[in-house]
């Protein structure tokens, strides 16, 4: 098989769409962070398909970075790198919660109510250390990753306005989650995950557009719609 750039952004959109589908689904049927709950199939599915998530995600924004680097700037790449990172977090967490939580809750439940509290929002004891301020570091990066992605997108004019200010508009408001029950303020996570979804079709509308001009030899040009 001949590997193209076209089969990658393709690629790259289908990961990005699944991603946000993903990522909305979570939030309905996550179980409740609590250490009876770690023991469950339940709690194993949905901390796995978040990593497939985050996984999907990482290649889904690379490439959404990739269509538009020059036309998104210093911007972009910067919303680029701080969403890239904070796809690494539940990539590694979510990891944890599904192959070794459900294995140590038994001797040491404190551990398992501790590494829970992390994202549930009824925080730690202090046993943890440096993990503590895992939570506080990944808000900042889902915040600056979703505002500054977001605007370097919606100023490129390239890929789809509407789901480049849905992802700003998710990532601002996720501070006003602390105000809230974590089991309502989860569903503030929907704006992004339909962000992505639009971002991902649009990328995939894009690539047809290009192999559709490559293939009547018309040449391609950098960007579809003039940058502001």
């Amino acid at each position: 098989m001949r590997i193209t750039n076209s089969k990658l952004s393709g690629g790259a959109a289908v990961c990005a769409v699944i991603s946000g589908l993903l990522y909305v689904a979570i939030q309905f049927i996550h179980p409740e962070e609590t250490v009876a709950a770690v023991s469950t199939d339940s709690w194993v599915v949905v901390a796995l398909l978040t990593v497939a998530m985050a996984v999907l995600g990482l290649v889904g924004v690379t490439g959404i970075y990739l269509r538009q680097t020059e036309e998104t700037g210093i911007l972009g790449l910067l919303g680029y790198l701080a969403l890239g990172l904070f796809f690494l977090l539940p990539i590694a967490f979510s990891f944890a919660e599904a192959l070794i939580l459900p294995h140590i809750v038994g001797e040491a439940p404190g551990f398992v109510e501790n590494f829970n509290g992390l994202f549930n929002g009824e925080g730690t004891d202090g046993s943890l250390g440096a993990l503590q301020s895992i939570s506080v570091v990944a808000g900042v990066l889902y915040l600056a990753g979703g505002v500054l992605f977001g605007i370097a997108v919606f100023r490129a004019r390239i890929l789809a306005s509407w789901a480049a200010i849905l992802l700003i508009v998710g990532a601002a408001i996720a501070p006003l989650t602390a105000l809230v029950p974590h089991e309502v303020g989860r569903f503030a996570a929907i704006p992004v995950g339909v962000a992505l979804i639009g971002l991902g079709l649009a990328l995939w509308s894009d690539r047809k557009e290009g192999v559709s001009r490559e293939s009547l030899g018309v040449p391609t040009s950098p960007t579809t719609q003039p940058a502001v």
